[in-house]
């Protein structure tokens, strides 16, 4: 199967990467990432894989199946159009919006089959295939690995648990101009090394105080590398406000503390008084939230066995069975004109 693996986004890449590593152990197929040049600068599979960030490459690539985290694909390439997801914030409208770019839809578990199921009769124009996500493959291929680093930061700085501040870098809905001064008393009066990891589009301002936050107290850490996942890991209890990697973080059983999140329904514990944290904290150790937590790993993303991403590869396999492969999507001027204004125009052999 020819199957391009499609980044808008830089965030994409950890999520598409375990379909580009199940589809290599098959054997049996060819793959091409198309990287979007405006938004990601240097691409860190850059010398490992086949990549382009020309559509029109893409599009004479002939592709037979699309996988995307994103919200759009250019309707005029060929192959079936799968969405497969950014995150787990169904709390956000924009994660329900049908923008009819794709043929299916890969949800990550009951919560979301149901929704998009619902949307699928309603429109009657893409289909709905439960698969989990495939991000959860690379945490269970990873579930201990980082159990060594994890005991020598404890080691090193004397501590019992490590929490994880991870705040979003939206302003109107971030913590971060006021979680200074709660961290550094949480650092002084629990047993606890903080991490600060901060979203790679967190401003410049942020970034250069909570770091200085770090350099001043010998029990907060910043993390200035990219990827959250392997924190996310060793961590024990995670700090952060409305933000999806509350929700990757609850789905590995672990106590999530948010400021003033702006979720439906929560299953973690949330403070609107950041002087409520070291209280906040200690009930986070009580683990009160727990069955809250099973509720929510059952319904949003039960599926940690380490098959996403082979059940994402013969969910396409099994649509182009039926359907064969589209040569194209059929959308609406407004869709077409978005397409070629994100992505330009190809020209057809």
């Amino acid at each position: 199967m020819r199957i391009v693996l499609f980044c808008e986004n830089k965030y994409s890449i950890d999520i598409l990467f375990p379909i580009h590593k199940e589809a290599c152990r098959e054997g049996c197929n060819e793959l091409l990432w198309y990287v979007h040049a405006p938004k990601i600068k240097d691409f860190p599979l850059n010398g490992e894989v086949r990549w382009t960030n020309s559509i029109q490459e893409v599009h004479d690539f002939s592709p037979e199946a699309i996988y995307v985290p994103g919200n759009i694909v250019p309707y005029y390439l060929p192959g079936v159009k799968i969405q497969v997801f950014h995150g787990y914030a169904g709390e956000k409208k924009g994660h329900w919006v049908i923008r009819h770019y794709f043929d299916t839809y890969f949800t990550q578990g009951p919560h979301f089959t149901e929704g998009f199921r619902k949307l699928a009769a309603k429109y009657g124009t893409f289909e709905v295939l439960e698969t989990g996500w495939p991000r959860q493959d690379w945490v269970k291929e990873n579930w201990d690995a980082f159990l060594p680093l994890k005991k020598a930061l404890l080691e090193k700085y004397g501590k019992k648990y490590i929490v994880l501040y991870a705040p979003t870098f939206s302003p109107s809905l971030t913590s971060l101009p006021v979680m200074e001064e709660p961290l550094k008393e949480l650092a002084a009066k629990r047993d606890v090394l903080i991490l600060i990891k901060l979203h790679p589009l967190t401003g410049q301002e942020w970034a250069d105080a909570y770091s200085k936050l770090a350099a001043e107290n010998e029990n907060i850490l910043f993390m200035d590398d990219t990827s959250v996942a392997k924190y996310q890991l060793i961590s024990d209890v995670m700090i952060s406000d409305t933000s999806s990697v509350i929700y990757e973080f609850l789905l590995k059983d672990k106590p999530v503390i948010t400021y003033k999140a702006s979720a439906e329904r929560k299953y973690w514990k949330d403070i609107d008084d950041v002087s409520l944290l070291c209280e906040a904290f200690d009930q986070a150790l009580s683990d009160e939230d727990k069955e809250l937590r099973k509720w929510f790993v059952d319904n949003y993303d039960p599926y940690l066995d380490g098959k996403v991403a082979h059940r994402m590869l013969e969910g396409a396999r099994d649509y182009i069975r039926r359907h064969g492969v589209p040569k194209c999507r059929k959308v609406n001027l407004w869709r077409k004109y978005t397409s070629i204004k994100t992505f330009g125009k190809i020209k057809r052999k």
